[in-house]
């Protein structure tokens, strides 16, 4: 029996009519209030006031009218009880607003700050609820149906397809009927679930899942097996469009053919398959290798498939470029540095008609810089950053040595999943600080992680509800994240309970099963079922994902989306497998792509990027920015060196000294030094002067003078330059005192710290190693004439403190701070923490996945890059060295410079721009405007 009052029911539909009054009116209002601040435009107080007033009594009307829209035209779900909740909370903020506008009105002292803080807390409030309301509306998908990917998939044209296959069948077969169902299912989903879904329950329809489609609702049963005359969707379905009744009642109606497909499904008994419907379109798990193709003039297995995809696109090949472009793009991707003068030359001079493949495998074999070069990569990818965040711990030793050994990628995906010792920081994910929401969980995050980094699927989506944009469920994704977990996880839909408790599953359970007792036993399996030929997902996604680092675009895109369709099936299909073939071998990856002639071909400039995502043809590699570590190892290279220390350092030794300085107390507490000079000294005692080495390294922050047993030895003003002396004819028998002034530079206070390490070896072979620490003792005030001596009495003196741990740590490992033989010239940037000027080009966080960079320039950079203070200082620090090696060989500069940045000598017209500029007498100025020059031009800046 129908209960609903007309007069409420009309009412109630006015309710989109009111909606959008406290929408203008309150936004508009906000806006002109931000003009007013500071006692700016007086004359727009009033106006404002009335606006705030008039909407919010339409937020209150609005608020009403909605609740009558929902009881009297059969609303119900979550999404519908959201978007209520929040429409009244606007409205009660809305006229508390008011309320609070009045009163401060009346005041003889205006006072507006508690005013403008409601009011924009209201217009948040209403954006939130004007959202569900446009989710309601129009769906859940209408602003991220139109972002490239998400387009609409569905087509009628497999509804016609099956249709004609089923028709004239006496009984279908069990395999027809599953086909059916999903079909039907499938037509569900793309055309009822915006009104008949968990989320939105028109009319107490759900047609999400057998439960709902077999209960009904308010207007009886939906389905009736074997009667499609007495089910109720059917008689929907058929009905006019003009008929208030037909459905479904937004967006197109079914065809013909869709009709007769629910027809048929519910006279055959509506079968309901146990398989998941496949709403939209999914990537085969399978690995098969394709044919290559035999009519084809190309030897390299990769051009024979590109050739039959030219030839298909009416497309030619072009000329590979030359040898001095090949060997600036092979370095700077293989390696990820600038090849030097000798390097380049040695190659153009080559007369061997293998030489690139021979320089290829030379890069290949530089496992020190290949391994420096690919760890940024390998830390976007997962995640890892060289300090601990939020729980979250670095798996870089782990990642270097994976990679520095070439592990195969089975064997890293299976320690990710199941983690040996060092590589659990992958899936143990970020601790986030206060109430965070479910799908934010740590186990949620690793499946996240693993979904996304290693398989090329958004679990993200699926972990909140039932994904918009691929098949994955929230039972999937919780199933997965059960892995991780000791304990069985709750269901949570849109950070809401449903009762419903998850069991341990894989993404992909035709691949085998992941059930364990405890977490340790799941991590075990999972490592089986994703690492096999048959989850031929794991090697398309990162097949996929090395053509995009070497060619400039995914095969598919964007990379995390796999079931995309790819521009060419059969070439990643074939790299996947020719990848698993040959052990997974990363190297061996590399080596198969920038071997092509595909890789070898010109770069690719389009106009707008967009032409690279929409109807995209390949025609050849893709330009290509340097990226931040790229940028500043070759500025390194060329210029002077970016960066002093390093958050890893895989050459260093594990020499345990400690960064100290004077204790400075304020106020009871620890504060940072004030500028000066303090004074420190540790004394040590030796038993035999049988010594046949001692060795000191020393840094200080800012500068220093380093005395032995009352000699001075060394000084420098340079922290970032190691000291390195033997002082083993200063040392005596007994007691040996070490003695350092260290002086903080600057004008406010800042850190401050001597780091110092002694090795002393004696002829017994046994090792005596004095470090800085805390036993060292300082004052701050100059001492007597002699306090350098040994015999000084330093009793008085303070313990220092240890500016190296904890908060007070402001320095990396300084590269050279070893007794080892090794001299590194500079700092690699992936082994760098996150620094303002890499930020600032484009390195992420990392405390997300990222798998790919933004290649278009960035206002911040291009102000980083003009005006930075930090790089700026790179170029005046590069500028003071060239001029102490050229002096005012200004020819030679000039030349150096293009050699050694672009691989080239300068032409005519450049060499001469560039001395007039440099003078006869060039000052730093002047170099460093030049490099600048040179470092901006598109020539150095790309990948060519």
């Amino acid at each position: 029996m129908d209960t609903s009052n007309w007069v409420l029911q009309f009412l109630g539909r006015l309710h989109p009519l009111f909606v959008h009054f406290p929408i203008g009116l309150l936004v508009v209002a906000l806006l002109l209030e931000f003009l007013t601040i500071g006692g700016k435009r007086k004359g727009l107080r009033e106006g404002i006031n009335w606006m705030v007033y008039i909407g919010a009594g339409f937020a209150i009307f609005s608020a009403l009218f909605g609740w009558f829209l929902k009881t009297q035209d059969d609303y119900s779900g979550d999404l519908v009880d959201n978007h209520q909740y929040t429409g009244i909370a606007t409205a009660v903020l809305g006229l508390v607003t008011a309320i609070i506008l009045k009163n401060s009105i009346k005041k003889a002292k205006l006072n507006l700050k508690v005013y403008r803080f409601m009011l924009f807390a209201t217009v948040v409030l209403l954006t939130i609820a004007g959202h569900l309301g446009a989710n309601l509306t129009h769906g859940e998908d209408y602003l991220t149906a139109i972002l490239p990917g998400n387009k609409e998939v569905y087509s009628n044209k497999e509804s016609g397809a099956l249709l004609s296959e089923l028709k004239g069948t006496s009984e279908l077969s069990e395999l027809q009927k599953d086909k059916l169902s999903l079909e039907v299912r499938g037509l569900f989903a793309h055309k009822c679930y915006q009104c008949h879904s968990e989320n939105k329950q028109k009319g107490e329809l759900i047609l999400e899942h057998k439960e709902g489609v077999f209960k009904g609702g308010k207007s009886g049963l939906a389905v009736v097996a074997g009667k499609p005359e007495e089910s109720e969707i059917y008689k929907r379905i058929i009905l006019p469009a003009d008929n208030k009744k037909v459905m479904p009642t937004k967006g197109k109606l079914l065809t013909a053919d869709e009709i007769a497909l629910v027809k048929l499904w519910i006279t055959e008994g509506a079968h309901w398959s146990d398989q998941a419907v496949k709403v939209f379109p999914e990537a085969p798990l399978a690995l098969i290798t394709p044919k290559l193709p035999s009519v084809t003039k190309e030897e390299h297995p990769i051009d024979k498939l590109i050739d039959a995809y030219f030839t298909k696109n009416n497309l030619d090949w072009q000329e590979v470029i030359d040898d001095r472009t090949f060997v600036r793009r092979i370095y700077m991707d293989v390696i990820g540095l600038l090849p030097n003068i000798d390097e380049v030359t040695t190659f153009l001079n080559d007369k061997n008609e293998n030489k690139r493949e021979v320089l290829i495998d030379k890069l290949l074999n530089d496992n020190k810089n290949y391994t420096q070069h690919w760890l940024t990569f390998w830390n976007d990818l997962l995640r890892n950053d060289h300090s601990s965040a939020g729980g979250k711990r670095p798996i870089t030793s782990w990642l270097y040595a994976s990679l520095i050994s070439n592990k195969s990628y089975d064997d890293i995906v299976r320690e990710l999943v199941n983690p040996v010792k060092g590589s659990g920081g992958f899936i143990r994910g970020v601790e986030w600080r206060g109430v965070v929401n479910a799908s934010q969980r740590k186990e949620m995050q690793a499946a996240q992680n693993i979904g996304q980094s290693l398989m090329g699927v958004n679990v993200k989506c699926a972990s909140c509800h039932n994904s918009f944009i691929s098949n994955l469920t929230l039972d999937q994704a919780y199933g997965f994240a059960t892995i991780f977990s000791d304990s069985i996880l709750e269901l949570n839909r849109c950070d809401k309970p449903i009762g419903k408790m998850a069991k341990p599953n894989f993404l992909y359970p035709e691949l085998g099963s992941v059930e364990g007792k405890t977490v340790k036993d799941r991590l075990l399996k999972l490592s089986e079922v994703m690492v096999q030929r048959e989850n031929g997902r794991l090697y398309r996604t990162l097949a996929n994902r090395f053509w995009s680092k070497l060619m400039g675009r995914g095969i598919v895109m964007p990379l995390d989306e796999m079931d995309n369709t790819p521009w060419d099936a059969e070439v990643l299909d074939w790299l996947a497998a020719d990848f698993v073939d040959n052990g997974s071998d990363l190297k061996h990856l590399i080596k198969r792509i920038v071997t092509s002639k595909a890789y070898q071909q010109p770069m690719i400039n389009y106009d707008k990027i967009e032409e690279t995502k929409v109807n995209y043809v390949f025609k050849g590699p893709i330009s290509r920015r340097l990226s931040a570590e790229q940028f500043s190892d070759a500025v390194s290279q060329v210029v002077s060196p970016m960066y002093p220390d390093v958050a890893f350092n895989p050459n260093g030794e594990n020499i345990d000294a400690k960064r100290i300085w004077h204790k400075e107390i304020k106020f009871n507490r620890v504060v940072l030094p004030e500028p000066g000079k303090r004074y420190f000294r540790k004394s040590f005692n030796l038993q035999s002067l049988n010594v046949e080495s001692a060795k000191v390294l020393i840094s200080v922050d800012y500068s220093y003078q380093l005395f032995i047993n009352g000699q001075k030895v060394l000084e420098n003003n340079n922290w970032k330059e190691v000291g390195k002396i033997d002082i083993s004819t200063y040392l005596v028998t007994g007691k040996n005192t070490i003695a350092v002034v260290g002086e903080n530079d600057g004008t406010i206070a800042n850190p401050a710290g001597i780091l110092f390490a002694l090795k002393i070896k004696l002829a017994s072979g046994k090792v005596l190693q004095i470090n800085s620490d805390t036993t060292w003792k300082s004052v701050d005030v100059l001492p007597q004439s002699n306090w350098t001596a040994i015999h000084f009495n330093d009793a008085k003196w303070l313990e220092v403190r240890d500016y190296g741990t904890r908060n007070f740590n402001n320095w990396g490992k300084l590269l050279n701070f070893t007794f080892k033989d090794q001299e590194e010239k500079f700092a690699r940037a992936s082994l760098v923490k996150q620094h303002p000027f890499m930020k600032a080009l484009g390195r992420p966080s990392r405390e997300i996945v990222t798998t790919s960079r933004e290649e278009q320039a960035t206002l911040l950079q291009a102000l980083e890059l003009t005006n930075g203070a930090f790089f700026n200082g790179v170029l005046e620090e590069g500028a003071q060295l060239w001029l102490e090696t050229y002096a005012t060989d200004t020819d030679k500069m000039t030349n150096d410079l293009y050699l050694k940045a672009l691989g080239r000598h300068p032409s005519k017209v450049e060499k001469e721009v560039m001395l007039t500029v440099l003078g006869a007498n060039p000052e730093k100025e002047q170099l460093q405007d030049i490099f600048w020059a040179v470092l901006m031009s598109p020539e150095f800046q790309f990948i060519d």
